[in-house]
């Protein structure tokens, strides 16, 4: 059925627009790269200056989009298994999330803090907000208290002062704190975000009875061998940080899926980073792009990304500062002479 008119504007409307939003980033950018193709395809004048092809340079890395747009771009995927809960969890509880964003906002300056510190994703904080609302009086049936809803016991083995009328679950930094050695502590045995966010609610041990049953550690192929209440946990964690962030991030991706996206990211910092993710190399001569690329099985594309002009550049008898994936550059040192020599050989051919 779809969704009311007052939806429009609200963050079930955001997530829709969310699928819309990423399609046409992917769309723009791959036309910008035609764009980038085609002008250097077919150049209006000869380039013979130092000056012209640092200017082209210039231009070339203006045209590619940013660390942060691409890096931004890649993280706004969710699983889609999550989909379903995620539009009836933010029908429900849009407003409450809402209306938090302002008035919660001091307490998660300080999370974000003291998770910093620790080297915990900032987005963990959103457990705390699905755990207590941000309460610290809190209380749950089985007797969690405060902001991190942290158990008596595991409160004392965290350092927390709990009995003798103090209880130092409600307090926000203190709990905070302990709340993120146990955030490490479970990273630590599990290396997933999803998992660790099962088990703060279920427990590290029937987290590791699911993984053992399904034969895999990929939540959302284990996620039926956990107790409803914690696979929901998790669900809940992911769309209350889409509610917040409008998109997801590591956290909300199992580790295979966390590992491929920053590996994206790693990449495409190379790309749109060259002079400062690359060591440059100074060279001259009759070097081809054609033949380093055949000799150290690099993409044209991505060679041309980093080396604008480097045909004409050389050809002109400039020296150039090539840059190469890391991985490349002492292969390249190792076969300069043979890909000199071979590079010769295209420029007799007539290639």
């Amino acid at each position: 059925m779809m969704a009311p008119m007052y939806y429009l504007n609200s963050a079930t409307r955001q997530l829709q627009l969310f699928r819309e939003f990423f399609s046409l980033k992917i769309l723009l950018f791959s036309l910008s790269l035609v764009s980038f193709s085609a002008s250097y395809a077919h150049p209006v004048k000869q380039v013979n200056s130092e000056d012209s092809v640092a200017k082209t340079e210039k231009n070339f890395k203006t045209l590619i989009p940013s660390t942060n747009d691409i890096e931004n771009s890649i993280s706004v995927s969710v699983n889609p298994k999550v989909m379903p809960f995620m539009d009836q969890y933010l029908k429900e509880h849009e407003t409450q999330l809402e209306n938090m964003k302002q008035w919660g906002k001091p307490y998660f300056d300080m999370y974000d803090k003291v998770l910093q510190q620790n080297g915990i994703p900032t987005q963990l904080k959103y457990l705390s907000v699905i755990e207590s609302d941000l309460k610290a009086t809190a209380l749950s049936k089985v007797g969690a208290r405060g902001p991190w809803q942290l158990m008596p016991s595991v409160a004392r083995e965290l350092g927390l002062k709990v009995g003798g009328g103090i209880d130092e679950r409600t307090d926000y930094t203190k709990s905070t704190e302990a709340a993120t050695k146990l955030l490490k502590d479970l990273y630590g045995q599990f290396g997933d975000w999803l998992l660790v966010v099962a088990a703060y609610n279920c427990g590290a041990g029937r987290v590791q009875s699911a993984i053992d049953r399904a034969g895999t550690t990929d939540f959302w192929q284990l996620q039926y061998s956990l107790p409803e209440e914690s696979r929901n946990h998790v669900k809940k964690f992911i769309s209350t940080q889409f509610m917040f962030e409008g998109k997801g991030g590591v956290t909300t991706m199992t580790s295979e899926e966390a590992q491929t996206y920053k590996a994206m990211v790693a990449r495409n910092q190379e790309l749109v980073n060259p002079t400062i993710d690359f060591p440059s190399i100074t060279i001259s001569g009759k070097y081809k792009a054609a033949a380093i690329v055949k000799a150290l099985d690099i993409n044209m594309n991505d060679f041309n990304k980093l080396n604008p002009l480097f045909d004409r550049s050389l050809k002109s008898g400039q020296e150039y500062q090539l840059r190469l994936p890391s991985d490349k550059t002492e292969a390249f040192q190792a076969k300069k002479q043979q890909i000199l020599q071979d590079s010769v050989n295209m420029l007799l051919a007539g290639s």
